[in-house]
């Protein structure tokens, strides 16, 4: 999630599972042209927008995937009413093949993917994702897995980590919270981790842009779960098992995922690099068109209510038949 605002609420210690999702209307819209068939939902969550495209279409069915079980309760939980269109599996979501072979589906009508971190994570301390709750150095979606934020926090040298809080988080004094952590180590809670990295930072420059431990919190979370790193082929799946017509949306929140999320597209929609003048031999394929070049941003008034929405960007892409760039022929899909 891009640290444009803070994101996190202030209050309850466990308000549940209560996640609103962001620009509902638009992702309603972009599949309700979708070919009958299969949706998945590949970040679940709190099943919002899962809820959503269910009720707006009748001949789609669901399957949902999440790595975090307390999320994956909780939507099954929300779309009961939906019966048995509704299927889960808690993976992540580069294993989105696999998530389809759980329940025996290879073709799909569309993807969704809702990137980062959610409400009810920030807002719980016992899920260490809080930069004002406390709690343990955790931060894994999945907790099942054995690497955690107290190992990069308390086990990374100095330049790693000033190396991912800035690749990460934008953080423009990242060397100093890093110098900052590795002085402090141990470190055992997030509340103190949120001192050491604010004691770091000028004074002036806390003064404005919400809490100054959000980027180096958001930086570690991102390498925690390698969320950058899974997310190209987990798209390159995803349009794989897409038939045509159907339709791939991503909302991102950050500009490193928004970055990957454009390139992947573009590849998938046949960007050739051979001169225009020439003929293409560089191989490329098309197997989407764009259709919205430009990332779609939630409402103002959809910001004002819901500060997650703040640094949404949403891109959509349309499965078409495969088709070379070299001679313009059909290709054999999956």
């Amino acid at each position: 999630m891009r640290p444009d605002g803070d994101t996190e609420h202030p209050a309850a210690a466990d308000p549940g599972f209560e996640h609103a999702p962001v620009m509902v209307e638009e992702i309603t819209a972009i599949f309700a042209t979708v070919p009958p068939g299969t949706f998945v939902d590949a970040t679940l969550g709190g099943g919002g927008h899962s809820a959503a495209v269910l009720e707006s279409r009748d001949d789609l069915d669901l399957i949902g995937i999440d790595q975090d079980r307390d999320a994956l309760d909780a939507a099954i939980g929300r779309l009961a009413d939906f019966g048995d269109r509704v299927r889960t599996s808690q993976r992540r979501f580069d294993d989105f093949d696999a998530a389809l072979a759980d329940h025996g589906v290879d073709v799909i009508s569309g993807a969704l993917f809702d990137l980062g971190v959610s409400s009810p994570q920030l807002d719980r301390g016992d899920r260490g994702f809080s930069y004002r709750h406390e709690g343990p150095l955790d931060m894994r979606m999945d907790a099942d897995q054995p690497w955690s934020a107290s190992d990069v926090d308390n086990g990374y040298s100095e330049t790693e980590l000033a190396s991912i809080i800035k690749r990460y988080g934008d953080e423009r004094f990242a060397r100093r919270i890093a110098r900052a952590i590795c002085a402090a180590r141990p470190i055992q809670s997030t509340t103190e981790l949120a001192a050491v990295v604010t004691s770091a930072i000028p004074a002036a420059a806390r003064r404005t842009g919400g809490h100054p431990a959000k980027r180096t919190f958001q930086a570690i979370r991102i390498e925690v779960n390698d969320e950058l790193g899974v997310l190209p082929d987990a798209l390159d799946q995803a349009v794989r098992a897409t038939k045509p017509g159907g339709r791939i949306a991503v909302l991102a929140y950050h500009s490193g995922e928004d970055r990957i999320v454009k390139d992947r597209f573009a590849v998938a929609a046949g960007a050739c690099d051979c001169p225009q003048d020439l003929p293409c031999v560089c191989g490329a394929v098309q197997t989407v068109r764009i259709v919205r070049g430009v990332p779609k941003r939630a409402s103002e008034s959809e910001r004002q209510g819901n500060r997650r929405a703040a640094s949404a960007r949403l891109r959509v892409v349309e499965r078409v038949v495969t088709t070379r760039q070299s001679d313009g022929q059909p290709m054999e899909d999956r």
